[in-house]
């Protein structure tokens, strides 16, 4: 059968920057920060802290590295294989990683219609993952459509079921993001912890697991730091937000952060919490650092 030539030159770019991420790493001999390994001393070291590179775009990702560095932290969210080597050069960590692809979360995995094609995606930067020794990839439902639960529930399996033998081989945790769909994202399928949990339970592998996006979820259903403890178990990632707003974690909005920070701690979780809101301070970074003094309990 004739190469598809789109594909071909994706899969040799794809190759390109795998060499560069495994090179980089060998010839400076770094090494890669890990959920298991400790913070700085001025951080306590209970939440493993890290910060969504969208919402600080105005950086380069040169400057957000040395940014977060100098705060005390050293990891960076929603990164893929082109921004790695970067990454890598300033001994950062990619704490939830992107695919190649355009990471569209209104067609996902329950619609039989991108199988093959995100399929393919997640099988070829796995591997390039596990050489950069990152653990975390993301990934989403996609909209419903029309589609009942019970039926996306079974196509993110079928399609699952083809990627997952793949990240298992290589240590790599497929994560499913949880989003609102009555603010934010209309008509996405993911919506509600227990629907997550339940597609957790029926894969039966601790390489699937959820992203509780605080924001999100406090939006669509509440009751957050009971939604935690009882489904803490099927959770590899957590992101956060001011709400209403998506803006700053202070007092301006309804969440206690602190609160729900020593409530992820107390489930013994190890993985990591993602800043993931847009700041409005006139210094953007005030609003980083404050946000990690307040999840730093």
């Amino acid at each position: 059968m004739k190469k598809n030539t789109a594909s071909h030159s994706r899969r040799t770019a794809i190759k390109n920057i795998a060499l560069s991420v495994v090179g980089i790493a060998a010839s400076r001999n770094f090494a890669l920060a890990s959920p298991e390994k400790k913070h700085p001393a001025t951080l306590k070291g209970n939440i493993n802290h890290s910060v969504s590179r969208w919402t600080f775009g105005y950086l380069s990702l040169d400057e957000l590295c040395i940014a977060v560095k100098e705060i005390g932290f050293n990891a960076i969210d929603l990164t893929g294989p082109k921004e790695w080597p970067t990454l890598q050069k300033h001994g950062v960590y990619s704490s939830m990683c992107y695919t190649s692809g355009d990471n569209n979360l209104y067609k996902g995995l329950n619609n039989p219609v991108y199988h093959q094609k995100l399929i393919d995606e997640y099988v070829e930067v796995i591997p390039i993952m596990a050489k950069a020794g990152y653990k975390n990839l993301i990934c989403f439902t996609g909209k419903r459509e029309g589609m009942d639960d019970e039926t996306g529930m079974k196509n993110c399996m079928t399609a699952l079921s083809k990627i997952l033998p793949v990240a298992e081989k290589n240590g790599v945790t497929m994560v499913m993001e949880l989003l609102n769909s009555k603010i934010d994202h209309k008509d996405y399928m993911c919506d509600h912890v227990e629907w997550g949990a339940e597609l957790c339970k029926r894969i039966g592998s601790d390489h699937f697991k959820l992203l509780f996006d605080i924001y999100h979820m406090q939006i669509q259903e509440g009751d957050i730091i009971r939604n935690i403890r009882d489904y803490h178990q099927y959770i590899a990632h957590y992101h956060t937000g001011g709400v209403p707003g998506r803006h700053e974690i202070n007092n301006t909005q309804e969440l206690n952060y602190t609160a729900v920070m020593k409530a992820i701690a107390a489930t013994g979780y190890k993985g990591y919490v993602a800043q993931e809101f847009m700041p409005t301070y006139p210094n953007k970074l005030d609003s980083l650092k404050e946000a990690i003094s307040i999840c730093d309990v």
